[in-house]
């Protein structure tokens, strides 16, 4: 420690400062720090936050928090994409000191005589002050000076303006003995780093046609695909993921479900990248070329639609690499290259890449590769595997990339151990996926979402109930009811959620034995019937629609700091809110956990968190069903999961319109059916 006064445990800090924290602009970041200081004299402490243009920004004063504790508080508002910094200052506050112990003198029954030196030292401070307030409250101090010196005037009046001018001088402070701590690093994102809503399809199954005795498989393209992109929109997702899209090798290609030979007809496994055609610069043939694709990035940007790409690093057997440099892989004893594995997991398809006999020369291939989608308009990618590459090869790609493009984003598929998990988002991955999945009580979610909370400043969790490679047990055995609750949970507990296609259709049937589908579309086509599954009603697609628009509409759901739970005392409920700062919007969630039982709860909520008073009534609006209802810290609820298995309530202190319903009483949400499997 160095300086006049100590200053600790600065936060937002990642591994001491050594990789940057995370924000996103119009995000408010809050900063926090120890800093004390000996006898009664009054320390302050400010933030001096520098922006990617270098210039300071305005100075931000802390706030004390718990008294007894030295920690103090800011929140900061960066407005532009890049690297900011911030720096943590404490300072002798001498006009704070002045105020106290004059107050207290006062108070004590003290007179002219006894306050003679505070009045002179009070009048000398203000002076010194008038060079740092505007001008136009220049005047304000100019006449407090004046009081105090005035002998005609009584003690009280005398002192009276130089009192008041404790919301001035907190603001535009006389600052001595000024000590800086360390600086800090800060990176910058675009808002969609932190609020985003994905949905992930395989462009290949979107207008197939399956293989018949008469005629082979025909793959889908970008153009069929295209097709596909208005529904995308509707249900409000705003980035589509494409799994890799590149040529598949032939070599040990993967038939269907997995197995080890491939017929004529079986299309291969997408992330086995690679072939005559090309690598992981080269569009597969069968969707189209790089116009074609193009377009299709052009089309779903008309409809908002931003297209994330994955990035899988890693070769068929007959992709260009393994000819053109050998070096970049492993190399077994007896002399063939090793493909990848994950015991008892054999990958006979993929051979993984080796960062270490060639490391300069594989980077820079990987970053021409990444950049030249960059140069397609690709600015999101979806990492696959990153746990199973070097950490360090990371840090230095995404800071390359960045400095390239800053608003490129990373999205980590790192299903593994936490450390690697955090290890990951702190070098710089702008959001990860998560163990969501497979948190399956209101008890485990909420410890869950406290670890996530506690890691807020640098990992962003993005939650999907399902993907290609995972149908949990959950929604295997839960029907449709728990895909809705999985969807609600996933939406309004994160900012940031996702699922793969079909998930709005109920498929739920797994490869025996396995958290795995069917007929996985990981190895061959699986056209469907949106139209027909929504004529029918078989879709969720209006309830997840439905999902997104309370999110859009709510700047609360945007946010991750700001996620609280409340008690309520049936285990199989949880409840949380959001609340957003600025515009005092708050969402409030009950949502049950079964999905086969109603089930009854009485809430005790933390009526500050809701930014009201404990004795405060107020009215809770469904956002699912419309109705309205008159709440307050206590109360009943009632979830049926075949009706409405969540409450989504928006917070009003006022009378709404809408359908008022007692408390307890659980009106349908419109549109929905009683539906259950039949097997």
């Amino acid at each position: 420690m160095t300086g006049r006064f100590p200053i600790e445990d600065v936060s937002p800090s990642v591994a001491c400062g050594r990789y940057p924290a995370k924000a996103v602009v119009g995000e408010l970041v809050p900063v926090s720090a120890v800093a004390y200081r000996e006898g009664h004299d009054a320390l302050g402490c400010n933030v001096v936050w520098q922006g990617p243009d270098g210039a300071p920004r305005p100075f931000t004063r802390m706030r004390p928090g718990e008294p007894g504790r030295d920690r103090w508080h800011a929140t900061i508002r960066p407005d532009a994409v890049g690297a900011w910094s911030f720096t943590v200052e404490a300072f002798d506050d001498p006009y704070l000191t002045w105020h106290h112990a004059v107050s207290k003198k006062l108070a004590a029954g003290q007179g002219v005589d006894e306050l003679a030196n505070d009045l002179a030292e009070g009048a000398a401070l203000l002076a010194e002050a008038l060079d740092g307030v505007p001008a136009e409250d220049a005047e304000r101090v100019r006449a407090a000076v004046t009081a105090l010196g005035d002998a005609d005037l009584s003690l009280l009046r005398r002192v009276a303006p130089a009192l008041e001018l404790a919301d001035l001088l907190w603001a535009y402070p006389v600052r001595r003995l000024v000590t800086a701590g360390e600086t800090y690093p800060v990176w910058v994102d675009r808002p969609r780093a932190l609020f985003s809503a994905w949905y992930e399809f395989f462009p290949r199954s979107e207008g197939a046609v399956p293989a018949t005795v008469d005629a082979p498989a025909r793959s889908g393209t970008f153009a069929t695909a295209t097709a596909r992109l208005p529904a995308v929109a509707a249900m409000g997702f705003d980035v589509l993921y494409l799994p890799p899209i590149h040529p598949i090798g032939r070599v040990n290609r993967k038939g269907r479900n997995n197995t080890l030979v491939a017929g004529p007809d079986d299309v291969g496994s997408p992330w086995a990248i690679g072939a005559a055609e090309g690598g992981h610069e080269a569009i597969h043939p069968d969707l189209g070329t790089a116009a074609d694709f193009r377009d299709f990035v052009g089309a779903a940007a008309g409809l908002g639609l931003e297209i994330a790409m994955d990035l899988a690093l890693q070769c068929a057997p007959d992709h260009p690499w393994v000819t053109a440099h050998p070096e970049w892989f492993t190399t077994r004893a007896d002399g063939s290259i090793a493909y990848a594995e994950n015991p008892p997991k054999k990958y006979q398809d993929i051979y993984p890449l080796n960062f270490d006999n060639d490391p300069e020369g594989i980077r820079a291939e990987i970053l021409r590769v990444v950049l030249h989608w960059v140069g397609e308009g690709i600015r999101i990618f979806r990492v696959d595997n990153p746990h199973t590459k070097p950490v360090d090869f990371w840090h230095w790609l995404i800071t390359e990339v960045k400095r390239v493009e800053p608003d490129v984003l990373f999205l980590a598929e790192a299903f593994t151990r936490p450390a690697m998990m955090h290890g990951l988002a702190k070098v710089g991955f702008t959001q990860s996926y998560t163990y969501f999945t497979w948190r399956t009580s209101p008890a485990e979610m909420r410890e869950y979402c406290a670890e996530l909370l506690a890691a807020a400043d640098y990992m962003r969790p993005n939650f999907w109930p399902n993907t290609p490679d995972i149908l949990p047990e959950s929604l295997q055995h839960g029907g449709p009811p728990m895909f809705r609750i999985r969807a609600v949970l996933a939406s309004l507990l994160s900012p940031s959620w996702g699922m793969y296609a079909g998930y709005e259709l109920f498929e739920h049937v797994p490869r025996p034995g396995a958290e795995e589908y069917v007929d996985s579309e990981k190895f061959e086509l699986r056209p469907r019937d949106w139209a027909a599954a929504e004529a029918q009603g078989r879709s969720l697609a209006p309830f997840i629609t439905r999902l997104n628009e309370i999110r859009r509409a709510n700047p609360a759901l945007h946010q991750l700091r700001n996620l609280h739970f409340h008690e309520i005392d049936n285990p199989a409920l949880l409840c949380w809110s959001k609340r957003d700062a600025d515009t005092g919007n708050t969402v409030l969630v009950v949502c049950s956990f079964d999905s086969t039982t109603v089930q009854w709860g009485n809430t005790t909520l933390d009526m500050p968190a809701l930014g009201l008073d404990w004795h405060e009534r107020f009215t809770v609006h469904d956002e699912l069903t419309g109705a309205s209802y008159d709440w307050g810290q206590h109360n009943a609820v009632r979830l049926d999961p075949y009706l409405q298995p969540a409450h989504v309530f928006t917070v009003r202190t006022a009378p709404v319109g809408g359908t008022t319903v007692a408390a307890g009483q659980t009106p349908a949400v419109p549109g929905q059916k009683d539906d259950r499997w039949s097997s």
